[in-house]
């Protein structure tokens, strides 16, 4: 048996190897009619608000604690077990919206599409812990109609698995579980992107520009127009773990 020479070795050893993980394209996106709703230094144009559940803990008395540090939105529970949510003044109808957050591991979040300031909305998830979900839509207040989200976390956010316990609604996960790693940067800014239209109103979903998540829904659930929120969960002890978002854009959809 004739030993091969070495570089042709090497290219027939490189050939028989399976190909590294390469995560999806993500698509382009036109900054186009994107207006910043967020300065990056106070909350002008927010309002905390303490009248959802998740503030039942103070008796609705406070809706958490949301600061402005670095650029960026900042949220906790401002004591044990109470959350809340912050929420745009301007209200809005059919949109998109877009933002980097750089989440702890454990505060369960979520971007309130359409919100009342008693929470009630179509929630793009932003459930960022063992078990949650990244860009799954959920009604939040309405009876927890729609669930549909197509990838669970695993033993943390670093990991995920595919497919979710929860219905994918015939959407399935762009991203296989061994890619994860190489796809979402955990400790980074990562950018999430919403869209909602018509009522009931079709919503998408991007994580890092690739498209997660597309669902009309069966039914109108809400108003045609509502607020975008911010929230931070209650129960449980997150004082001391923090979300956070920057670069907070929306686009107006609605036909003039």
């Amino acid at each position: 048996m004739r030993v091969l020479a070495a570089p042709l070795a090497a290219l027939v050893a490189a050939i028989a190897l399976p190909a590294a993980a390469q995560p999806p394209a993500p698509e382009k996106f036109s900054d186009e009619g994107f207006v910043t709703i967020f300065n990056g230094k106070d909350l002008t144009g927010w309002t905390v608000s303490a009248k959802t559940g998740h503030s039942r803990t103070s008796k609705n008395t406070s809706g958490g604690k949301w600061e402005v540090k670095d650029g960026a939105i900042v949220g906790s529970q401002d004591v044990p077990g109470n959350g809340g949510i912050v929420i745009t003044d301007k209200q809005y109808g059919d949109f998109e919206v877009a933002l980097e957050m750089n989440n702890d591991d454990g505060p369960d979040s979520g971007l309130f599409l359409r919100s009342t300031d008693t929470g009630k909305c179509y929630q793009a998830m932003i459930d960022y812990h063992k078990g949650g979900n990244l860009m799954g839509v959920y009604g939040e207040g309405i009876g927890g109609k729609p669930h549909v989200r197509n990838f669970d976390f695993g033993k943390d956010v670093t990991e995920i698995v595919v497919p979710s316990k929860q219905t994918d609604s015939g959407f399935k996960c762009p991203v296989k579980a061994a890619d994860w790693k190489a796809f979402w940067k955990a400790g980074e800014w990562n950018e999430l992107r919403a869209r909602i239209v018509g009522n009931p109103p079709t919503i998408t979903t991007w994580i890092k520009g690739v498209k997660f998540m597309e669902y009309t829904d069966t039914e109108k659930r809400l108003g045609d127009t509502g607020g975008i929120a911010l929230q931070v969960h209650g129960g449980g002890d997150y004082t001391k773990q923090f979300v956070r978002y920057r670069n907070i854009r929306v686009k107006d959809l609605s036909k003039k």
